[in-house]
């Protein structure tokens, strides 16, 4: 403890001695003058480093407000299509989904895509308009969000080849996130995207079918079903199109109703009220009505239901049906004229009108280019059997076309003919509906007929019968209600027009078409026995 008369500790000098006053306070005034200094340059070297990392680029990216419809801004959105060198050196806005990022030191490389169409953009930090803190930003963007993106669209001195435009990327200097997708996605697009049957690809990771429809909504979003299901509405319109241009109206008819469309066990039956009822095999006891009505040629685009437990590449249990009925004059070859003129408008604005999509898929999913004759073949059944029998097949003369049959018919008819479609006339009638007019020279078989592409079936059809007496009659013989008929048999009691037409499966058009393997690759959302989700 100090005691009271100690005095206080004197510095001392370098020589031992205690400082006098003066040198003291210059000594703490020299402490103090570098404590300054100290506290200068710790504050300078705060502000440079401040300075070095404030984001200047704070106001050009981030995460975009919900749109909740507040405001409606003047700014055009480009399409990425429409990203082509004639835009050089523009400022754009394009909304599209990221796809891809890559980030490389100070840069990121983009893919941005929309619907069937990407273009590569580029974030570089600059001293005007993109900061480092921008560049983080667009890096960590998950795939698959959709993000608005302002950029000076710029030619590429080498084609960027893994892009559908190829001759031009974006410098972006603005990227907001319109709508943020998980960061884990259930597939991979380029996954999904990858071809099916690629050797020098074997060992990439492919998605199986199973995997692609539990997750329709992400694998829809490639490039190659975008282009796919605008193959598909391109045939409903090509099909609405030339129909209403051969004097065809449209008509919408019921799906739920009193009694099997085509008799036989292959029908949904469904709680009606108090009673059962069944949801349509066809529309076909309609179009025959609207016939009868005086419309004389009508046509339909509806669902279809067959509660076939048929699990093949082929069959669904609800498909899009394609339906046409027509009054003929004299012959139910009038009405053959008409569906094969049809077809091959069909096939000819597919083939001039969609050919950017149908090369996307070609990419995915190569096969041949579809091959048709103008006018269309037509051959008889009993050709078809001769065919079959001279290459090996044992089929008897009123047998129906078994699934093999009818690939190795379409094989053979290729060869001779070189088309992928064509038309088989005069089925056996046992094979036949009950509504099916028998051949007058040979009741044996029936002005009934099939279509065919790439060797299967896509079509089916008839001359109808039109005498309410003789319709009866082949509806007992098909074991049929009468009864639940009636109205459809009343309906040509009044008089009606001799008439014909056909039911076509939408999907195994598309699917044959395009040459793919399956036919749940041309419906959005197939319904099949294993499969009711999504």
């Amino acid at each position: 403890m100090e005691k009271e008369n100690d005095q206080p500790e004197v510095p001392l000098g370098p020589d031992g001695k205690p400082l006098s006053k003066k040198a003291l306070k210059k000594q703490q005034k020299d402490a103090e003058k570098a404590a300054k200094k100290a506290q200068r340059q710790a504050q300078q070297a705060a502000e440079a480093d401040a300075q070095a990392t404030e984001d200047f680029s704070k106001d050009r990216y981030g995460n975009m407000a919900m749109l909740q419809s507040t405001e409606k801004p003047d700014r055009r959105l480009v399409r990425v299509e429409e990203l082509t060198p004639g835009l050089a050196g523009e400022t754009v806005w394009v909304r599209a989904r990221m796809h891809t990022s890559r980030a490389k030191g100070k840069q990121c490389f983009l893919v941005l895509r929309q619907q069937q169409f990407n273009v590569q953009a580029l974030v570089f930090v600059n001293d005007k308009t993109v900061s480092k803190q921008m560049v983080k930003f667009a890096a960590n963007i998950t795939k698959e969000s959709i993000i608005d993106v302002e950029g000076v669209v710029q030619k590429v001195a080498q084609p960027v080849e893994s892009c559908t435009q190829r001759d031009v990327e974006l410098h972006v200097e603005r990227v907001f996130v319109v709508s943020a997708s998980a960061p884990q996605l259930p597939l991979q697009l380029d996954d999904a995207a990858r071809p099916e049957h690629d050797e020098e690809d074997a060992s990439r990771p492919r998605v199986n079918q199973d995997t692609r429809l539990d997750n329709r909504i992400i694998d829809l979003r490639t490039t190659t079903n975008q282009a796919v299901y605008r193959v598909v509405a391109g045939v409903c319109d090509l099909f609405r199109s030339t129909l209403t241009g051969k004097g065809f109206v449209e008509i919408h008819t019921p799906k739920i109703i009193s009694a099997a469309s085509e008799g036989g066990a292959n029908v949904f039956t469904v709680s009606y009220f108090k009673n059962n009822a069944y949801l349509a095999q066809s529309p076909q006891l309609y179009k025959q009505m609207a016939i009868a009505a005086d419309f004389e040629r009508v046509f339909t685009v509806g669902a279809v239901f067959r509660a076939e437990d048929s699990n093949t590449h082929r069959h669904l249990t609800e498909f899009v049906g394609l339906d046409l009925e027509m009054a003929f004059n004299y012959h139910y070859h009038e009405v053959l004229d008409v569906i094969g003129d049809m077809f091959v408008q069909i096939f000819k604005g597919l083939r001039d009108r969609y050919k950017t999509e149908i090369n996307t898929i070609q990419k995915q999913f190569p096969c041949e280019p579809f091959r048709f004759l103008e006018p269309s073949l037509r051959l008889e059944f009993p050709e078809a059997v001769a065919m079959l029998r001279e290459a090996g097949v044992e089929i008897g003369d009123e047998d129906d076309l078994s699934t093999p049959d009818e690939k190795l018919l379409g094989r053979l008819v290729k060869a001779k003919y070189d088309t992928d479609f064509f038309i088989l006339d005069k089925f056996p009638l046992a094979v036949r509906p009950f509504y099916t007019m028998p051949d007058p020279q040979n009741p044996k078989y029936a002005n009934s007929y099939d279509m065919y592409m790439r060797g299967e079936e896509i079509l089916s059809g008839a001359q109808r019968i039109h005498d309410p007496e003789f319709l009866t009659e082949r509806a007992k013989a098909h074991e049929i209600d009468i009864e639940k008929i009636k109205s459809y048999i009343d309906s040509f009691r009044y008089g009606c027009p001799p008439h014909g037409g056909g039911g076509i499966g939408m999907e195994r058009v598309v699917m044959l078409y395009l040459g793919l393997n399956n036919i749940r690759k041309t419906s959005m959302f197939p319904r099949d026995p294993k499969r009711l989700t999504p």
